[in-house]
C-alpha cells in the first residue's frame, strides 16, 4: 500500500471535476495538504493545454494517462497505460495505480482509509461508486436525493465554487454540514429545478433509433449524463448518445466547449450494462476518446456531427452482428 511518507514530494493534484474526481481530490489533498489542487477533464490533459501543470510531483486522477505525471491513479478502461508505457513510466520512478474499480475515488479512498479519517467520504461512497459506474436505480435518479444534486453543481468552469466544495470536504465531518452550507445550499437549488427544464429539453431532443436514444444538445448550452436520457427512453433503448457542445467552441474555452458526444449504457434495464463496449464507437474517429465500456465519450471529429452520427450508427445497428463486440 502506497502511504504519503512513501511518496513525499506530491505538490499538485489534478483531479477530474465530476463527483469521483472531487472525492479523490479530497483523500489526496487531506494525504498532502500542501498540495494545490487544480480541477481539469479529459480533453485538458489530451490537448496538452494543461502540459505545464504536470510534472514529477503532480498526480493525476481520474483523467488520462500522462507520462510527465509522478503519480497516476485511475480505473477507466481506456485509459489504462500500455505495458510500454508503464515500464517507461515507472523505470522513472512514476507511481502507477490503475484498477478496475467503480470509481477513482475508491481507489485513492482505500489507499489512505487505514491512516485519515474520512466519516462523511465513508457514507457516501457507495453511491459515488454507483454514480460513476452506472450503478444508480431507476429509483434512486428519480429520488433525486442531496448527493445526486450536489453532483450536479459542480463545474470545472467555476473554480472558486470547486476549491469551496473542496475545503467543506475537507473541514466537515457530515454531509449534512456541506449540504446545509450556504452556498451549496443555493446552487443544489439551482440543481433541482434546472433538471425539470432539462427534461422538457430532453424529450424535445431525443429520438431513438434501433434502440439507440439520440439526444442532440448541440448548441442548447445545456449537457446532461447518460441517467436523464436513459430514464426518458425507458426500455426503448439499451444506450444512449448525447452531442453536446458548441459548433464554434473551443478546447479550453469554459463558456463554449467544442462539441463532442457521450455515450451510455441503459443502466436501467436488467443486466443493462456492459452489454456492448460503446467505447469502440467514442474512439472510432477520435483517438483520445474513451472512457468505460458503459460511459465513454469523445470529440466530433471532420467533417462534423452528420458524417460522425452516420457512422455510429453503422456500427451500432451491426453491433451483434459485425463488431461483435459484447463485453
Amino acid at each position: 500500500m502506497t502511504s504519503a511518507s512513501s511518496f513525499p514530494d506530491v505538490h499538485r493534484i489534478v483531479a477530474d471535476s465530476d463527483m469521483d474526481g472531487m472525492c479523490a481530490a479530497v483523500v489526496l489533498k487531506k494525504a498532502y495538504p500542501d498540495a494545490e489542487v487544480h480541477f481539469a477533464h479529459a480533453a485538458l490533459i489530451r490537448s496538452g493545454i494543461i502540459d505545464h501543470l504536470i510534472d514529477e510531483n503532480t498526480v493525476t486522477v481520474d483523467l488520462p494517462f500522462h507520462p510527465n505525471s509522478g503519480w497516476y491513479l485511475d480505473h477507466h478502461l481506456t485509459n489504462k497505460p500500455t505495458e510500454q508505457e508503464h515500464d517507461v513510466f515507472t523505470s522513472k520512478g512514476g507511481i502507477v495505480h490503475w484498477d478496475h474499480a467503480p470509481s477513482a475515488a475508491r481507489l485513492a479512498f482505500e489507499l489512505f482509509r487505514k491512516q485519515y479519517a474520512f466519516p462523511h467520504l465513508e457514507t457516501i461512497m457507495p453511491l459515488v461508486d454507483d454514480l460513476d459506474s452506472g450503478g444508480i436505480s431507476l429509483e434512486t435518479f428519480r429520488e433525486d436525493g442531496p448527493l445526486l444534486q450536489l453532483s450536479r453543481t459542480l463545474s470545472y468552469n467555476d473554480a472558486e465554487y470547486m476549491h469551496h466544495l473542496l475545503n467543506l470536504f475537507l473541514t466537515c465531518t457530515s454531509m449534512e454540514q456541506i449540504f446545509n452550507d450556504k452556498v451549496v445550499e443555493e446552487r443544489m437549488e439551482f440543481a433541482r429545478t434546472s433538471r425539470k427544464e432539462l427534461m422538457a429539453l430532453v424529450q424535445e431532443k431525443t429520438t431513438i433509433v434501433n434502440r439507440l436514444a439520440i439526444c442532440r444538445l448541440e448548441d442548447t448550452g445545456h449537457r446532461s449524463n447518460g441517467y436523464l436520457i436513459t430514464a426518458h427512453a425507458g426500455e426503448d433503448a439499451d444506450a444512449c448518445c448525447i452531442i453536446h457542445g458548441y459548433s464554434d467552441g473551443e478546447i479550453g474555452n469554459k463558456t463554449r466547449p467544442p462539441l463532442s458526444a457521450s455515450f451510455y449504457a441503459n443502466s436501467f434495464l436488467p443486466q443493462g450494462q456492459n452489454r456492448y463496449d460503446l467505447s469502440r464507437l467514442a474512439t472510432e474517429f477520435d483517438q483520445h476518446g474513451g472512457g468505460h465500456a458503459n460511459a465513454c465519450g469523445c470529440r466530433i471529429q471532420p467533417p462534423g456531427i452528420e458524417s460522425n452520427l452516420e457512422r455510429w450508427m453503422e456500427m451500432w445497428n451491426n453491433r451483434d452482428v459485425d463488431l461483435k463486440y459484447q463485453h
